[in-house]
């Protein structure tokens, strides 16, 4: 995320969670601190990708009770520092986890709290369960002479089996590009796809999903990383093509900041976002006001009503 704060310590919470904003949570537990979920199932064990040192990763037998396995990069591969000059340590925002041609593709992002100097890489592995990540290398980049700003990546797999990659935070908002699907790096046009210029270009983290004919846009929108003091909320609009024009529930434009709230929050859980939407699967980080603003983990089942997602 852009505006990122050093984050709060990331909490270990062995009681279940209360229901949650606007349906019932899953009953977690164990360590369920996290920052920018990405979720995936890989045969019975599912897993949960964090923002943090070296990509965090969270496991589960059950998707109920979870524990922390080993992060992903150890050391920092050469290009972070390259890309990004005052990137240090093994700071990782915002990963995206898919399965694509019996493959796993890690996407996530590198850059530095407010700056638009940023980088997308991409990590692949065989299958999550047997590690052994391999690092592909600087996917996209931004910089002062771009309208966008390189970070929070989503891949998406259209209707077609073809793939693409959705990005971006604040600037001119939310874009999609199309990848190669042997190099599974960008190829032909940027496409804009959903912005707020009246609201301060409060938008971000897409995530975006094929259903029932729509492909939908899911962002989280306004101030995120600041504990209980967050105003981040998740969003939504749909189109029926991959690339827009997306619409809100009311049929206003994406690029002019039409999109419908999903979730934002309640007395406890403040500032809702940073979503993965997965096989009708939800989850987001939420500061935790009895947990000291502690970011943590909350999925939920996705539904459906009137062709528009709810909990």
């Amino acid at each position: 995320m852009l505006f990122k704060k050093p984050l709060i310590a990331l909490a270990s919470v062995t009681a279940a969670f209360l229901p949650s904003v606007m349906g019932a949570a899953w009953p977690l537990t164990g360590d369920v601190g996290c920052h920018d979920p990405s979720i995936i199932q890989e045969g019975s064990r599912w897993y949960v990708f964090c923002t943090g040192d070296g990509i965090q990763v969270l496991t589960s037998n059950d998707g109920l009770a979870w524990t922390r396995a080993p992060q992903i990069f150890l050391s920092a591969p050469s290009w972070w520092s390259k890309s990004v000059p005052n990137h240090s340590g093994l700071d990782v925002w915002a990963p995206d986890v898919q399965l694509y041609n019996n493959k796993v593709y890690l996407y996530y992002a590198i850059s530095t709290f407010g700056s638009q100097v940023s980088a997308i890489g991409l990590a692949t592995a065989s299958s999550i369960g047997a590690g052994s990540w391999k690092d592909e290398g600087v996917i996209l980049t931004s910089s002062g002479s771009n309208d966008y700003n390189a970070i929070d990546p989503n891949l998406i797999i259209d209707a077609s089996g073809n793939p693409y990659l959705a990005f971006g935070s604040f600037w001119s908002g939310i874009k999609i590009t199309a990848l190669d699907k042997s190099t599974m790096k960008p190829t032909g046009q940027i496409y804009s796809i959903a912005a707020r210029p009246n609201n301060g270009g409060a938008i971000e983290g897409p995530s975006i999903i094929y259903h029932s004919g729509y492909y939908y846009l899911f962002a989280s929108i306004d101030k995120c990383c600041d504990g209980v003091d967050s105003t981040y909320k998740i969003a939504y609009a749909r189109s029926k093509s991959i690339t827009g024009p997306y619409e809100d529930v009311a049929g206003d434009a994406a690029l002019q900041g039409g999109v419908t709230v999903l979730d934002s929050g309640n007395a406890r859980w403040k500032g809702p976002g940073g979503q993965d939407v997965y096989n009708n699967v939800i989850a987001r980080h939420a500061y935790d006001a009895d947990n000291n603003g502690a970011p943590t983990l909350l999925i939920s089942d996705l539904n459906w009503s009137n062709g528009w997602p709810t909990y």
